[in-house]
This record gives C-alpha cells, sequence and structure tokens, in this order.
C-alpha cells in the first residue's frame, strides 16, 4: 500500500517526474544504442587490424620460406650452369665415392678441378651461406647412397640400399617440394630434432636429362620466427606452416611439431571464423610453387582481448553522457517543476477564498506569464467581485421598493372592486366587466413568477380582448382554441398578450363591424405552435420584408419592429434558436397571420424554470 501510495503521489499524478522517465528512458535506450553500434563498428575495424596485422605476418612467412625454396631451386640452377658443377654431381652420384675421389684428383692433376667445380666443396660453401641450414643431403637414386652434411661441417655417406633401409622408397615417391624430414631419414642420419622442414630438388644428368638424384636440405624452424619479429604490433594467436597431408613445418607457438595437424578438414573451405580448439578467426595462403599451406589462426578470446579497453572506454562514456544528459534535463525539469508547484499552491489558495494571493515571479518565460496573467485575472475577479456586490446591494434595494410599493396595489385593487360593484348595483354591467377584466390584468402583470401555463396565457389574452370587445361593442369579435392536452404547458410570461396588444394597435379597424381575431393553440408535430389570424387590411409587401428581416437583426441595427413582436420572438431564440420564435403572414386586405413556435419536448418534458 505504501509503495502504491508513493507512486500515485510522485508518479502517476506528477506530470513532470513522467516527463523525466520518459526523457530518461529515451535518453538511456539512445545512447546505449548508439554505444552498442560504435562499439560493434569499432570492435570490428579492430578485429579487422589484428587479422590485417596477421595477414602481414603470413605473408612475412610465406617470403620467408619461399627464400628456402628458392635457395635450394638456386642451388640446383648454379649447378647446371656449371658445367664442371654439373659434370662433378653426375659423377657422384652415379659412381662410388672412390671413384669420385680419384676422379677429382685426376682432375685437379689435369689442372682443371678447383673446389668451384667440386660438388662437395659447393654444397660445403652453399651450406655456410645460410644459418638455418641444418643438413644438406645430396641423394645417388642410382647408387642408393646418401651424402649427407651433418652439423658443425662433419660430412659423411651413408648406404640405404632398399635391402637395409626404405630410404630409396621415400626417395621416389613423387610429394612435395616442401615437408617435414623423413622419419627413415632421420633414423639415418640420426637426426630427432623436431623442428625442421625440408627443402627438394631433382638432380638430373644434364647431358641425358636422366633424374639420378635429389638435393635434400634442412632448415630450422625455429629460424622462421625471425621473421615475425618485424612487426610492430604483437601478433595474436599462431601461424602454421603445413604440408598438403597436415605435418607441421612450422608453428609460431611451437606446440604441434612432430604432430599431424588435426583440422585439416576445417582448412579445405574455411568460413570466417572455424571451431578449431577454440572458435578462431583463420587465413590461408597457398604457396602452389614448394606446395605448402600458410595458416593464420587468431582464438576469438584473445582477438577480443584488444578491445576490452575500448569496451570499458565506452561504457564508462556511455554512463557519463547518460549521467549528464539525465541529471541536467532533470535539474531544469525540476526547476520548472518548482515553479509550476507553486502556480497550483497558489490556485488552491485562490480556489479557498484567498483573493489576496499574488505571484511573485518576474522572469519572462511562458511560466512568468502565466504567472502574471494569473495575477492580472485575480485583480480583474476582485474588480467584478466588488461591481457584482455593489449591484447585488443595489438590486436589494430596489426589491425593498418593490416589497414596500406593493400596499398600493393591493389598495388599488380593492378601490376597483368598490367601483365594479357600484357599477353593478347601478346597472352599468359593462362598466363592471370592463373593470374586473383591468383588475385581473393589473394583477397578472405584478405577479411573481417567470412562467406561466399556456391556459393561463390564453385567459389573459382573452381577458385583454374582452375590454376591447366591450369597448367596440359589436364591431369586434375574437374565438380562442387550445387543445386540452396543452393547458398545462409552462410558458413564458407575456409570451403570448403582446401579440394580442400588437393586434388591437395596428390591426384593428374602428370604421370597421366585422374585425374579427382568431386564437388556435395546436400542437404540430414535435413544436407547439400559436395561431394568431385577423381580417384587417394587412401588410405591404415591403414593410412585411423590413418587419422579417428586421426580426432577424439586433435591436440596436433594426430598431423600427414593434416591441412586442420583437420581445416574444428574442425570447424564445434566446433559449430555443432556429428556427423557433415569431412568423409573419400578410397581404394587402387578406389579413395578417402571426404565427409563435416553440419545442413541445423542452415545455413539457422540462420543468417550469427551463422556461
Amino acid at each position: 500500500m505504501r509503495l502504491r501510495k508513493i507512486y500515485r503521489n510522485y508518479v502517476q499524478n506528477n506530470l513532470f517526474t513522467k516527463v523525466i522517465v520518459t526523457f530518461a528512458a529515451i535518453v538511456v535506450v539512445t545512447i546505449i544504442t548508439l554505444s552498442y553500434l560504435l562499439f560493434n563498428f569499432m570492435s570490428a575495424s579492430i578485429v579487422q587490424s589484428e587479422l590485417d596485422n596477421q595477414r602481414e605476418a603470413m605473408d612475412r612467412v610465406n617470403r620467408y620460406m619461399d627464400e628456402k625454396y628458392e635457395w635450394v631451386q638456386n642451388a640446383v640452377a648454379d649447378i647446371y650452369r656449371n658445367d664442371s658443377l654439373a659434370s662433378s654431381v653426375s659423377y657422384l652420384l652415379t659412381h662410388s665415392y672412390a671413384e669420385y675421389m680419384q676422379y677429382t684428383l685426376d682432375r685437379a692433376f689435369a689442372g682443371g678441378e678447383d673446389s668451384s667445380s667440386n660438388i662437395l666443396a659447393y654444397l660445403r660453401d652453399r651450406r655456410d651461406t645460410d644459418l638455418d641450414v641444418r643438413n644438406v643431403i645430396l641423394y645417388s637414386a642410382e647408387r642408393q647412397e646418401m651424402y649427407v652434411y651433418l652439423p658443425f661441417g662433419t660430412r659423411k655417406l651413408f648406404n640405404v640400399s632398399r635391402a637395409n633401409s626404405y630410404v630409396p622408397d621415400v626417395m621416389s615417391a613423387e610429394g612435395p617440394v616442401a615437408s617435414t624430414p623423413n622419419i627413415w631419414i632421420r633414423k639415418t642420419i640420426g637426426q630427432w630434432d623436431q623442428q625442421l622442414y625440408g627443402m627438394k630438388a631433382q638432380i638430373n644428368d644434364k647431358n641425358t636429362l636422366k633424374n639420378i638424384g635429389q638435393l635434400l636440405v634442412y632448415f630450422d624452424s625455429g629460424l622462421v620466427s625471425r621473421s615475425l619479429a618485424q612487426s610492430a604490433k604483437p601478433l595474436k594467436g599462431q601461424i602454421l606452416v603445413l604440408t598438403p597431408d597436415g605435418q607441421v613445418m612450422f608453428d609460431s607457438s611451437g606446440s604441434r611439431y612432430g604432430q599431424i595437424y588435426p583440422y585439416m578438414r576445417e582448412l579445405e573451405a574455411p568460413s570466417a571464423v572455424e571451431q578449431l580448439d577454440e572458435p578462431s578467426y583463420v587465413s590461408l595462403l597457398t604457396q602452389n610453387k614448394a606446395g605448402y599451406l600458410v595458416v593464420g589462426i587468431s582464438p576469438k578470446r584473445e582477438v577480443a582481448k584488444a578491445y576490452e579497453g575500448l569496451r570499458r572506454t565506452i561504457i564508462l562514456i556511455s554512463l557519463g553522457c547518460i549521467a549528464v544528459a539525465v541529471v541536467i534535463p532533470s535539474f531544469v525539469v525540476a526547476q520548472i517543476a518548482k515553479r509550476t508547484n507553486k502556480i497550483v499552491r497558489f490556485m488552491r489558495k485562490v480556489e479557498d477564498g484567498d483573493l489576496d494571493a499574488r505571484l511573485q515571479d518576474t522572469r519572462e518565460d511562458e511560466l512568468g506569464q502565466i504567472s502574471q496573467s494569473f495575477n492580472e485575472m485575480l485583480d480583474e475577479l476582485n474588480r467584478r467581485i466588488d461591481r457584482e456586490y455593489k449591484a447585488e446591494i443595489r438590486i436589494k434595494q430596489t426589491e425593498l421598493a418593490a416589497l414596500q410599493a406593493r400596499v398600493n396595489p393591493h389598495f388599488l385593487y380593492n378601490t376597483l372592486e368598490v367601483i365594479r360593484m357600484r357599477a353593478m348595483s347601478q346597472g352599468a354591467k359593462d362598466v363592471g366587466e370592463m373593470i374586473y377584466s383591468l383588475a385581473a390584468l393589473f394583477r397578472n402583470s405584478v405577479h411573481t413568477g417567470e412562467s406561466c401555463a399556456l391556459s393561463e396565457e390564453l385567459e389573459m389574452c382573452r381577458l385583454y380582448l374582452e375590454l376591447f370587445r366591450i369597448r367596440y361593442k359589436d364591431k369586434f369579435t375574437y374565438t380562442i382554441d387550445c387543445e386540452p392536452a396543452l393547458s398545462d404547458v409552462p410558458v413564458f410570461k407575456m409570451l403570448l398578450q403582446p401579440i394580442v396588444e400588437n393586434y388591437i394597435v395596428h390591426g384593428l379597424e374602428a370604421q370597421r363591424t366585422d374585425n374579427r381575431l382568431g386564437i388556435v393553440a395546436a400542437r404540430e408535430g414535435p413544436d407547439i405552435v400559436v395561431r394568431f389570424r385577423d381580417n384587417g387590411k394587412g401588410i405591404a409587401p415591403e414593410r412585411l420584408r423590413e418587419i422579417r428581416q428586421a426580426l432577424e437583426m439586433p435591436e440596436a441595427e433594426a430598431p423600427g419592429v414593434s416591441f412586442g413582436l420583437r420581445s416574444v420572438h428574442d425570447r424564445l431564440r434566446l433559449v430555443f434558436g432556429e428556427p423557433y420564435g415569431v412568423g409573419l403572414e400578410s397581404g394587402p386586405r387578406h389579413g395578417t397571420m402571426v404565427t409563435v413556435r416553440w419545442p413541445a419536448g423542452e415545455e413539457e418534458g422540462g420543468a417550469e424554470s427551463d422556461v
């Protein structure tokens, strides 16, 4: 219940709290959305930058490995370009070592042999030019022998006939130029270093083009990492150099040497992110000449570390922006709410009757203008109250005077009754009837109340007409018909009598002996209609048009209309609106018909005060 009360007082019924909450929600959602989009964009840029850095590292590794491939190919090309070397290697690979040594001595004695034309010396010197070289192996396919340069400059001859070794099968098997050291060759030469990779080249006899052997060079894989040291940014993840069957020639992490890479199937057609040991970004470079594959693997977890600081920075900036964007407008809205609540409190003071309260707000903004208008309204209200109070005092004084004056009408009624009785006793019956009608009319005119029944109003019309019937004797007759159901319908007091008076003044012709007036009250649909029809001289068409136009205009603009007609018409229009009021139909020598119309529902269904 307490929480509900707090919600109702400070949230549900507080416009400014709703404004602040709505604004804060919009600001928070907007900033969070923009921050999310900004973070995604910048993190994607960082990821792309890391992948580009990895791609550059892969290019350097590829160039490094390509240099080793070229080293071996250039060595064989140099042999082919040098006829002495070509002859020397052909003789070595097709003859025994003793025969080759005799061949070398003979050429030396003949003056045609030096170190540059001795294949074994050439390979030794060539090996010394590259510190990455661990072993240089010259294999004779015909004699099934290997001339091996071991570390520290030693050279050794190995017999690897098929009867004793699988090396001939390994050497004769076709495969990529780049590979890892074969297990049988390792056993033969005693080389068990795992961080090695080999580059080989076929050696053919220059004259017959027959394959006579191979040049196989083992390089130190660990030294490939030197190409990565040139990068200005640290490498995320690892770079692998793999043979087509998954053997690891180089691993920047050093963890997969001597193993078959287990995710070769995933590398056949990799997507941007592959599930390896963990979700990782994968890039590939294929070396078509040597046949190896350079693979760049960057775990998403490690790449994400590159933009962890960005996430924290964006979060802090977003929180700061939210704080600034919410706190400052909230402070401004709170100030506006304070001023608005002050206006509300002053309004409640006025509601409680304190009309002397005034708002002190000199600012010229909208609230300041409201405060100023409120003060001006109170000043005008005080002036109006003062005027109305004085007017009410005057009304009370007038009512008092009217109350005092009621003594005189009472005396007049008694006096008229004495005269009437005297006239009747003297035989002047018509004079008595006139005095009675006059007294009844006078009594009704001073009778209090704004409305009466339709039958009472028609009775007042009859009394008025009766005075003139007695006066003009046989020159004037009248009839009054009213539906019985309409007798008790409430109407304005003095609603119909002015129409009768207007006829007496304007329609009755004293020289005629057949003056006649008929009054008929009936219901027509939803309306009550009272028609006054006479047989008088009528109204000229232009005058009739002027009267009709004048009835529709304010009295000040059209003063030439009978006061009686205008008072009846204006009262009906004021209460009931169009099309109710007074209507005229007339023509010269055809008499005049005045129609008074008002809605039956308003009269019958409403209270007397509605009239």
